[in-house]
């Protein structure tokens, strides 16, 4: 990378010490502050009622023995991760949680929920998993609203539609800034960094529009002078990678470290630790906000749908934004429901846009990087033979 990080300044390289700092803010003056695991939790509600959110942790490797403890050791290590976050105390924003919101993306968290629902009040959206089905849509405003009736039972809070409509808007303005910024990666000579990319996503979740638009504003304006000067990531023909499946962060960017080592260039992430949660906005001045909210969320293509036919449209979408040359679709072990759904990824990604194709299986331990590195080199020279 030839440039200054963006987020060394003020963050300090560590997003997550800006992100307990905000929590802890909230904290010392009587905020109300619920954890989520999952993009499937509608933000707009909490923030609406004046409840902080707080995104879990659950991307540690050293954290998986202890999560082992209590859960099958066959089970995906972000869910073990999870868990041994909270047998060893160690996730800061699990402590200041006075709740958890859950969703039922896979049935080792539903289990894993059970745990935590000891500790902390919580409450787990059931998701409809077939989203095109007619009752679904209605089924999930009921969730979405009985979230809102729990959050006012435990809280005492309220928010009426003008509150959620306002969050609306917040969190729309804070996407597409969010979006333009991601922008910056797909250029011919991308401006933006896999490591700015995950920053950007870890403070803007959390985070409302009118605490991190400004903050967003400014980084637009860095990244607008670093593309204008040439500066980019990234040799001149190096292979662009799009990265799709499982979310990757924390320990698993080991994925990415190697593709940059090897001579690619990351110029998306489609996953739900990347562009997924911010690409769609939920629309505004409708008459009944949380039904929009609810149309928005349910309409996220994760891999627990079915036949989640919308991943591969919006797939398609970002192949033909970002214009990569190999596609890696990169499966946590264990995560069934993204691994068996690989096939179709690789399907569409060979025969509806003629790109190579590479599908990794890791988990969050460091002893398979070696035969990483293989595979991944392997791609990348094969890409490189043929864009000359």
């Amino acid at each position: 990378m030839e440039t200054k990080p963006l987020f060394n300044d003020e963050f300090a390289g560590a997003p997550a010490k800006r992100v307990l700092a905000h929590l802890l803010k909230h904290k010392g003056k009587g905020d109300v502050i619920a954890g989520t695991y999952c993009g499937y939790a509608p933000l707009e509600v909490f923030r609406a009622m004046g409840i902080v959110p707080a995104v879990l942790c659950a991307f540690a490797n050293n954290t998986v023995a202890a999560g082992e403890a209590v859960l099958p050791s066959n089970l995906c290590p972000l869910i073990k991760s999870s868990m041994g976050f909270i047998e060893t105390d160690t996730c800061p924003f699990f402590s200041i949680s006075q709740a958890v919101i859950a969703e039922t993306t896979c049935d080792g968290k539903k289990k894993m929920f059970e745990f935590i629902s000891e500790r902390r009040p919580m409450y787990i959206m059931n998701l409809p998993h077939i989203p095109e089905r007619k009752e679904a849509a209605a089924y999930w405003l009921g969730v979405v609203r009985d979230l809102k009736a729990f959050l006012e039972s435990v809280f005492g809070k309220n928010a009426e539609d003008a509150d959620l409509e306002a969050a609306i808007k917040d969190s729309n303005e804070k996407n597409r800034r969010v979006m333009r910024m991601f922008g910056y990666a797909a250029l011919d000579a991308p401006a933006l960094h896999w490591s700015e990319m995950l920053d950007t996503v870890f403070l803007a979740t959390p985070l409302s529009g009118a605490e991190i638009n400004g903050i967003l504003d400014e980084k637009l304006d860095t990244l607008a002078e670093r593309a204008a000067a040439g500066r980019r990531i990234g040799d001149p023909g190096a292979p662009r990678v799009l990265i799709t499946g499982s979310p990757v962060a924390g320990d698993a960017v080991k994925v990415y470290k190697i593709i940059e080592d090897e001579g690619g260039v990351i110029v998306e992430i489609d996953s739900c630790v990347g562009t997924k949660p911010f690409r769609s906005g939920i629309k505004e001045d409708t008459g009944d906000p949380l039904a929009a909210i609810a149309e928005r969320y349910l309409s996220i293509p994760c891999s627990c749908m079915t036949p989640n036919l919308r991943r591969m449209e919006e797939l398609s979408a970002r192949i033909e934004k970002t214009k990569p040359d190999v596609v890696i679709d990169v499966v946590l072990h264990a995560c069934h429901s993204y691994n068996i759904e690989s096939s179709r990824v690789e399907k569409h990604v060979r025969e509806k846009h003629g790109i190579r194709f590479l599908k990794i299986v890791t988990d969050y331990a460091p002893g398979d990087a070696g035969q990483l590195k293989t595979r991944i080199g392997a791609a990348l020279e094969m890409a490189k033979q043929e864009m000359s």
